[in-house]
């Protein structure tokens, strides 16, 4: 019998997220397109319906390819199911045993065996010549966070019921656990109220979910193991409930549906009871309608100009004794959190809700940083990490990698870290459709949930990255649309013929560019609304490129690599400077017989400079003769001028490596004797554009 091994997770397996605990053996069970799966015990309708998805995923896998080869076995011990209805500290641990004869399952709850299965359908891999296989393994593990979740938005572009399910899917192959659907704001009421039907009647622009979709989206998240949290925000944000109920604002109507985005003064009245009897109605009828035991009430970004112009408003919160509109926010809050206790609830909010008067039985949900958690727990509330992960912000994976609930050094006690339930991923709508969302959350959403579920240890960035392309094809067999929806975005640039000339260029500009990041897209596009459609080349492009990532590390292997190996190197990027040359060539003609691709043209001609100036850098590489300063301060302007956002509100992720290939040329008579470590800050030093033009 061989010996096993054990080894560090990062350095074997091909899953997100990685095990808590791995034990890898030599050699490989091979895998066949029919996988059998036993149960020890009798399997209920989660179960079976997970085994189900497992084996369409897995046979999905194969494309036809070895059918009638063989069978792969399973057997699963699953001891019990855990409640119909998840609750927030299920049994999610499992182990799984991969062995010459078979695999075997264990867990003590389904729900624990839902994540096994996710687990073992990921660790197929192979395929053509080679065969398709599993390594042998022994797997114990856990998630580190109890609360796993991804938010998304249908109250500002209204999400339907099938991007509700197929990201439900999705969630299950990363093993998140909470959906959380923020159904109201400003430009959306987006549930039904049998109460007060006036809601969604005059707030939705009859885009809701009835109380049969909600049962049906809550059975299909149980069904994966998944809790659903929903969002009713208030009393900012508040534009669609007044819509309906002007008399409870906190100034006089009347109101319509917000079309923009952004932060808007209508906010509910806390000094009038009227306020606090449609609450009261509303939210009873939504406690009994969501069996969660939470419920989260917003509460952010109330800019207290409406509560400021209020006399009467004023003079309540003098009578009171309150603390200024702080004070009288919190009032509400604890008018609400009673309303809810009486159901059974617990409410989480936004940062802004924390206060010394709120009962501890509430939650916060940090969209502000890491100083919000630690404020939170230091006063004994428990907390939700959003910070750090704003996937509608198009921020790399990286970026959300190592955001962290508790990151490494922190200082928060024992006692607060135990009051950190884990974070949330937040896809907010502003600038998302049904067509496009899924390009929003997957993958990157996938290295928040490694994140969340495995130890803390598991940093490593690279190794990331080498898994998230394999699991982002797991999600797209999943049903998520990330990769699929790519050639329909393009057929809105150039119409149904794909084939046209320039086509494939377009193709591979897109490849290579990125919408901005932070909120600069609304300041580039100042028409974008909730009514126009979102077909543009910033839809088009994904918020990481793949190809962007990896043009930038050959660069940098160059730049800031072993001197010994740059100038041979160098010659090798030539093939994808002349790449890079034909699209921006390309892109002017096609943009003449598409009006839709003239926003193309400025992204392309910052494609060239790009070109341009990574070619004079290598010609000076190759020539071991160092580019003249007034040649390199020349190509860094030219690089800078590049950089500026255009109305495409697209960007170019390549730039500052090629801006790091300029300086090395620039300095290269300065490296002699330099260390690596010592050259490689110089140059980056010496790149880096004053600023970073990266908002926080």
């Amino acid at each position: 019998m061989l010996a096993s091994v054990r080894v560090a997770p990062a350095e074997t397996l091909d899953v997100m997220p990685l095990p808590a605990e791995a034990v890898v053996s030599p050699g490989v069970l091979r895998a066949y397109p029919d996988l059998v799966i036993t149960t020890a015990r009798p399997a209920g309708a989660r179960l079976k319906g997970g085994m189900d998805r497992a084996r369409t995923r897995w046979a999905a896998r194969f494309g036809g390819e070895g059918a009638g080869g063989g069978t792969v076995k399973l057997l699963i011990d699953c001891a019990g199911a855990a409640p119909d209805l998840p609750r927030e500290a299920e049994d999610e641990s499992y182990s799984l045993d991969v062995g010459a004869g078979g695999c075997v399952l264990r867990a003590a709850t389904d729900i624990g065996a839902l994540r096994g299965l996710s687990t073992l359908v990921q660790l197929v891999g192979g395929g053509a010549a080679g065969g398709w296989s599993l390594p042998l393994v022994s797997i114990h593990d856990r998630p580190r966070f109890a609360w796993r979740g991804l938010m998304i938005d249908v109250a500002r572009h209204w999400q339907p019921m099938p991007v509700i399910e197929r990201n439900l899917d999705a969630m299950e192959v990363v093993k998140l656990n909470v959906l959380h659907l923020h159904l109201t704001d400003d430009q959306g009421f987006r549930i039904e109220s049998r109460t007060h039907p006036e809601l969604q009647g005059e707030g939705s622009d009859g885009h809701f979910f009835t109380q049969a979709d909600i049962r049906h989206i809550v059975a299909y998240a149980a069904a994966r193991g998944i809790r659903v949290v929903p969002e009713f925000d208030v009393p900012g944000h508040a534009t669609s409930w007044v819509v309906s109920h002007p008399e409870l604002a906190s100034m006089p109507g009347p109101y319509s549906i917000e079309r923009q985005w952004g932060v808007f003064n209508p906010v509910l009245d806390p000094t009038n009871e009227g306020t606090y009897a449609l609450l009261g109605d509303f939210l009873g009828e939504m406690a009994d309608l969501f069996p969660d035991r939470f419920i989260h009430i917003g509460g952010d970004e109330n800019n207290g100009v409406q509560w400021n112009a209020n006399p009467r408003i004023q003079a309540f919160i003098r009578e009171h004794g309150l603390k200024g509109n702080e004070g009288l926010h919190a009032y509400f809050n604890t008018r609400i959190e009673a309303i809810l206790a009486k159901k059974g609830k617990r409410v989480v909010g936004w940062d802004e809700i924390l206060n010394t008067a709120l009962p501890k039985s509430c939650v916060i949900d940090s969209w502000r940083g890491p100083d919000g958690v630690a404020a939170a727990t230091a006063l004994g509330f428990d907390t939700i990490l959003s910070n750090g992960y704003y996937i509608d912000l198009c921020y790399p994976a990286s970026e959300h990698y190592l955001a962290d609930p508790i990151p490494p050094g922190s200082a928060l006690t024992a006692a607060q870290k135990g009051h950190v339930m884990g974070g949330e991923a937040t896809m907010w709508a502003e600038w998302v459709t049904p067509e496009t969302i899924d390009s929003r959350i997957w993958p990157r959403t996938a290295a928040i949930a490694e994140r969340l579920w495995s130890p803390d240890s598991v940093r490593n960035v690279a190794d990331m990255y080498r898994r998230l392309d394999s699991v982002s094809q797991r999600l797209s067999e999943a049903g998520a649309l990330h990769l699929r929806n790519r050639d329909a975005m393009l057929r809105h640039l150039v119409g149904a013929n794909l084939a046209a000339p320039g086509v494939g260029e377009l193709r591979g500009l897109i490849s290579l560019v990125e919408p901005v990041k932070w909120y600069r897209r609304g300041g580039l596009q100042l028409w974008g609304n909730q009514l126009m459609p979102l077909i543009v080349l910033a839809d088009a492009a994904s918020p990481e490129s793949e190809e962007a990532r990896l043009a930038s590390s050959a660069i940098d292997a160059v730049a800031t690599g072993p001197a010994a190996s740059a100038a041979a190197s160098a010659g090798g990027l030539r093939p994808m400077l002349r790449h890079w040359s034909d699209i921006a060539a390309a892109i002017p003609p096609l943009a003449a017989r598409c009006p839709a691709v003239r926003e193309a043209q400025g992204p392309a001609k910052a494609l060239a400079a790009a070109s341009q100036a990574a070619g004079e850098a290598i010609d000076s590489l190759e020539g071991r003769s160092p580019m003249s300063w007034e040649r390199m301060q020349a190509s860094l302007a030219a690089l800078d001028d590049a950089a500026k956002p255009d109305v495409s509100a697209v960007e170019l992720p390549v730039l500052p490596a090629v801006r790091r290939l300029v300086v090395a040329a620039g300095l290269s008579g300065q490296r002699a004797g330099m260390g690596p470590d010592a050259w490689r800050t110089l140059v980056e030093t010496t790149a880096a554009p004053k600023g970073d033009g990266k908002p926080r």
